[in-house]
Parts: structure tokens; C-alpha cells; sequence
């Protein structure tokens, strides 16, 4: 399962309606065939509930350099201006007990945060 599918599955879980943003622009000229855009050049699913509305960037091992990437986009102040949510979320596989074997897929979530158009980020 893909980090996306993983995010998707958990924010589902935790009762919002959530959907891909992300696309996919095909380009014969660029290497791999196209290149993937992010809604608003940061968020790859859209969620939301009867009280809020998130847009979440979803990540595998690469969770510091999405957080750094989004931490410069200025877009991220605008959304959530507009009392929105903004979420990492970064997927890794750690061992259930200390000295086991056993291993389970656990999210890393981080929350932007804008306090005179300055971006913070806390983590759980």
C-alpha cells in the first residue's frame, strides 16, 4: 500500500470524506513520462468534516524534506487564513514492541500553524 493509500485509510477512519487532489500532467518531454502537481503545490488529499477542512501532504521516508519544501510555501499562510488545517502526514514502519520482531505501518503527523504570516510546525 502507498502512502497515500495509507493517509486516505486513516483520515477516513477518523471520520472525514477524503480524496486524491494530487494530479498527474502528462509530459513526453520530461523524464518518467509527466510530473505530479500538489493542489496548491503542497497538498495531495482534501478532507473534511461537518466542522473543518484539511489539506494534507502525504509522505513515506522522505518526511523531513516535504516538511522543509512546505515550511517555504507561501500558499500554506493563505489556506490557513481562510481556518483551514494543513497536515503531514509521513509513513514508517516501526516495531510494535522494544527488542520484538513484529512490525506495523505508524503515521508521523505533523500541523502547520501561522502566527504573524510566519509558518510553524508541530508534531505528535
Amino acid at each position: 500500500m502507498k502512502p497515500t493509500e495509507r493517509t486516505l485509510k486513516y483520515l477516513r477512519d477518523r471520520g472525514y470524506y477524503a480524496d486524491m487532489v494530487e494530479r498527474w500532467l502528462p509530459n513526453p518531454k520530461h523524464p518518467g513520462g509527466g510530473i505530479r502537481k500538489d493542489y496548491f503545490g503542497f497538498g495531495d488529499i482534501l478532507a473534511f468534516d461537518d466542522i473543518e477542512t484539511l489539506l494534507v501532504q502525504s509522505c513515506g521516508s522522505s518526511f523531513s524534506q516535504h516538511k522543509n519544501d512546505m515550511l517555504e510555501n507561501d500558499m500554506i499562510i493563505v489556506w490557513l487564513a481562510a481556518h483551514r488545517r494543513v497536515l503531514l502526514i509521513g509513513w514508517r514502519k516501526l516495531k510494535l514492541k522494544r527488542g520484538g520482531k513484529a512490525m506495523r505501518w505508524k503515521p508521523r503527523v505533523a500541523e502547520f500553524y501561522s502566527f504573524n504570516n510566519e509558518l510553524t510546525v508541530e508534531e505528535d
